[in-house]
């Protein structure tokens, strides 16, 4: 039986694995299986696509069904990987309305998680840019729902990570991009306020995200280096464009766990902050995008005990506070991450906003920890100031938040009564929702 585990590598899992090879092997599985979750190509960080009766892959039920080339309407199978729509259909002038910061997902995770991306201030979330899922329901009948249709399965779903049903395919619509190049500006800010007032400036720009250095104290505490961007035009560009991206490279072997420590992680992020030279660039969208996945399985990085991601969010009135007290306290440990981002998320509500969606008006943190005793600790302090300031955690990050935690979901009840209405016997489950409560 494999040994599974999410991108954390934490925890791991023994889980019977199927692979149906179409969307009707998935739906007759359903039936025969006690009970199962869904799983698309594991990126989810913590325990949420792990079920040891029976764990179902979906990554083979892919393909790109339909494609209207003049609107950029499309259906596709939920194991459809973005990665494979970028790669077919950028070079055509479309991207996806909403990226995560990995290409590596299936389309069904993203709606499981309804992802969010560098542009939520102006795009919102995943589920806001679909038309219509295909869910298969825990007693085998396959349900089209939408935001004008069985609307609130479909907001169950988005966000819903998999427990309300199997996702077997999708239609969203793509954007339209002249060039596969960003045209992107670095800024530099010396500290939380600065940041934070950066990002207020840079409302008007699609895409913007900062590094944060979560060891710096005193009057650098939060100091960033800020990236906001646009995709290029046709006329942005120069006559002469650089070669080719930088070779993917893969992490070969996991480090020891001492090499990740403030020593190195304070050497680190100085070093960050101080290669992040203010200016304007023209960069090639996937460095932009994707940074990490120039490193397979670079979450080796983290040695054999895996990591968690801490991914919150804290509304806007409480998030200069918020932050401030989180960034202190993590200072303060010393164990923080180099892998640290922040995001303004705006107020953008999709057409049937999901009922477990992460995102609020505010700003949002994610951090990268070493799976230790010590940090785990660490984490449960982090909840109760999140807690403190109505802040939320990120189901699709989560790997040890308690149940209590789950209360600033303001549409749990009605995903609970959703649940237990289309799927009363909890055939859909995974370690998450039963850690949960869900």
């Amino acid at each position: 039986m494999p040994n599974l585990s999410g991108w954390g590598r934490f925890p791991r899992l023994d889980c019977r694995v199927i692979a149906p090879a179409e969307p009707e092997a998935a739906r007759a599985a359903i039936v025969a299986e006690p009970s199962l979750i869904a799983r698309g190509n594991g990126r989810a960080y913590g325990d949420a696509a792990l079920n040891p009766v029976a764990t179902m892959d979906m990554r083979a039920c892919a393909g790109v069904e339909s494609f209207d080339a003049d609107t950029g309407w499309i259906v596709a199978r939920a194991g459809t990987m973005l990665s494979d729509l970028i790669d077919s259909f950028l070079p055509r002038g479309w991207f996806p309305p909403v990226s995560p910061g990995t290409r590596f997902v299936t389309l069904g995770g993203m709606i499981a998680a309804d992802v969010h991306g560098k542009n939520h201030h102006v795009a919102g979330s995943f589920g806001a840019h679909l038309a219509w899922i295909e869910l298969a329901l825990a007693n085998g009948e396959v349900r089209r729902c939408s935001p004008d249709a069985d609307a609130e399965l479909f907001a169950a779903t988005c966000g819903g990570m998999g427990l309300t049903g199997v996702i077997l395919r999708a239609a969203f619509r793509m954007i339209a991009v002249e060039t596969s190049m960003i045209r992107r500006e670095t800024l530099r800010a010396p500290d939380l306020a600065a940041a934070m007032d950066l990002f207020e400036a840079s409302a008007g720009w699609t895409y913007s995200v900062a590094w944060i250095d979560c060891l710096s104290g005193g009057r650098a505490l939060g100091r960033s280096v800020l990236t906001r961007g646009e995709h290029a035009r046709a006329a942005d560009m120069p006559s002469r464009v650089a070669g080719p991206p930088a070779r993917t490279r893969r992490m070969p072997f996991d480090l020891p766990g001492f090499t990740l420590n403030r020593w190195s992680v304070r050497a680190f992020n100085a070093l960050y902050f101080r290669a992040g030279r203010p200016g304007t660039a023209l960069v090639d969208l996937a460095p932009f995008f994707y940074p990490l996945d120039a490193i397979l399985e670079w979450n080796r990085m983290y040695g054999r005990s895996g990591l968690f991601q801490y991914q919150c969010v804290l509304p806007l009135a409480a998030s200069r506070a918020g932050m401030t007290a989180l960034l202190r306290r993590i200072a303060a440990s010393g164990a923080g991450s180099f892998l640290s981002v922040l995001k303004r998320f705006g107020d953008v509500a999709g057409p049937a906003p999901g009922l477990l969606s992460f995102p609020m008006e505010g700003y949002t943190l994610a951090l990268d920890f070493r799976a230790t005793a010590a940090n785990l600790a660490l984490a449960g302090e982090l909840d109760a100031i999140v807690a403190d300031h109505g802040g939320r955690l990120y189901l699709a990050k989560d790997a040890r938040m308690a149940p209590a935690m789950l209360r600033f979901y303001p549409g749990l009840e009605r995903f609970r009564a959703m649940r237990a209405a289309v799927d009363p016997g909890g055939r859909f489950a995974s370690a998450l929702s039963r850690r949960l409560g869900l």
